[in-house]
């Protein structure tokens, strides 16, 4: 597991023995990254259920303005750390040990970018977009983007508030792009 490109790029991240983590896959990755090509220099990322960390640092090495890291395994938030700091990328970034949907409820910040991976069978997914979506959280800025990955034959619903950007199958696994509506 690699970060792809920027001023990390080509550097090798770290990732969690055993298999309660599920780090997205390299294919899926560069796919996700090349439809985001030019909607993340200057965002502010939410990698929420970050596991490994790799999607919000592959973020700051592209040119994310900032990246919050929330994961509730203390196993995974150590190593966003340690991960954070292999790619020199420390200085943009928080990362926070507790539960995520704790912290959707809690925060008062705004996110332009938010990535969704949690586990498939646990329905955190959509419990996340719900209160991505409710208006009493306004979590997502103006034109944010929602990348939730999920399996391929169950797409989520889509947020209110929110419209379809584009589905992307790769095999069993998909990601799906909800836009803050508004959004051109």
């Amino acid at each position: 597991m690699r970060v792809i490109t920027g001023s990390a790029g080509g550097r090798r991240l770290l990732e969690l023995e055993g298999l309660e983590t599920r780090p997205t896959t390299s294919r899926v990755k560069e796919g996700v990254f090349s439809a985001l090509q030019f909607d993340v220099g200057g965002r502010r990322v939410l990698d929420l259920f970050a596991g490994t960390g790799q999607m919000g640092i592959e973020c700051l090495s592209r040119g994310a303005a900032s990246a919050v890291f929330v994961d509730r395994r203390k196993d995974a938030f150590e190593l966003v750390k340690k991960n954070l700091d292999l790619t020199g990328l420390r200085d943009r970034a928080r990362v926070v040990n507790g539960d995520s949907l704790a912290f959707l409820a809690g925060t008062k910040e705004s996110f332009d970018l938010v990535f969704l991976d949690p586990p498939y069978a646990s329905g955190l997914l959509e419990q996340a977009l719900e209160r991505l979506a409710a208006p009493e959280f306004d979590i997502l800025a103006p034109y944010g983007i929602i990348v939730a990955e999920h399996p391929a034959e169950r797409r989520p619903a889509i947020p209110a508030g929110c419209r379809l950007r584009k589905t992307y199958r790769y095999g069993k696994i998909a990601v799906t792009l909800f836009c803050r509506e508004g959004n051109e």
